[in-house]
């Protein structure tokens, strides 16, 4: 893969509403487009369209070659100006692509167990990270277990895959209306007997309220995890610096580093309090 990702155009082949504002984009791009990562993303503007002028970042849900050509999947919800005009895109489509980009979670190593922790849309790169384990297993069994919420049952998206992915899948909906009612990380520490460190990692992605909760049950817990952050890029690639958080620096002093170069996956335990 080229540094920072590549230019590529890509045809729609679909984009299929799967929940309500929720809809799953698929784009055939040529071969020469690098592998993304789990946790890695791509920044998408719909052909040649101007206005909204930036471009939009999106973590990989799935990718996949036939040896002609990439087939890329975009898990997104439509929230304003830029994935109104997303959902009005139709098969034959054109858009523009720059990536894969940033950094990606680690693969598990010698872990047995595989903590998947996600609200919303952020099921998109724990699904990748999923089928990525899968594939890439060395043999030895790794026992993944998801916990996916949201705040009622109809925006509930992606527990298709991780239920063919997971050996375990549990769900928490704020409203009560599927599985446990309460959020997700609630439902996570009623589990947290059946992960102990080493053996346990997590791998998590969602809103600021569920990462900030889930990083005090780890830091207690002493659970190694890492997080891909939400946040607003503009470039996706370092330049602008407008996706800076604040992190620990070598002598636990604030230190600064972009989210879409330097992560957008980074250890729980260097992002600073106070900040996220």
């Amino acid at each position: 893969m080229k540094e920072g990702g590549q230019i590529e155009m890509g045809i729609v082949r679909s984009n299929d509403e799967v929940a309500p504002d929720h809809r799953i984009l698929a784009i055939e791009l040529p071969p020469s487009f690098g592998d993304g990562q789990p946790g890695q993303f791509v920044m998408l503007r719909p052909g040649e369209c101007r206005d909204p002028f930036l471009p939009r970042p999106f973590s990989i849900y799935t990718m996949d070659r036939d040896g002609e050509s990439v087939h890329l999947y975009l898990l997104y919800r439509v929230v304003g100006k830029g994935t109104v005009l997303m959902a009005s895109l139709r098969r034959g489509d054109t858009v523009m692509l720059l990536g894969p980009l940033g950094r990606g979670f680690d693969p598990p190593g010698e872990a047995e167990k595989a903590v998947l922790v996600a609200g919303g849309v952020g099921v998109a790169p724990l699904v990748c990270y999923a089928e990525r384990a899968r594939k890439t297993g060395s043999g030895r069994a790794l026992e993944i277990t998801a916990y996916v919420g949201a705040r009622t049952e109809g925006i509930l998206v992606g527990l298709d895959r991780l239920e063919a992915l997971c050996d375990v899948l549990k769900v928490a909906t704020d409203d009560g209306s599927r599985g446990y009612n309460g959020t997700v990380t609630e439902l996570f520490r009623r589990d947290l007997d059946k992960f102990r460190p080493p053996g346990s990692v997590v791998k998590a992605c969602g809103p600021k309220g569920m990462t900030d909760a889930l990083r005090d049950i780890v830091e207690r817990e002493g659970l190694y995890c890492q997080v891909s952050l939400e946040e607003r890029m503009a470039c996706g690639i370092g330049v602008c610096l407008g996706c800076a958080v604040r992190v620990k620096g070598d002598d636990a002093e604030p230190a600064y580093l972009r989210v879409c170069k330097d992560g957008p996956v980074f250890d729980m335990g260097v992002i600073y309090r106070d900040d996220r």
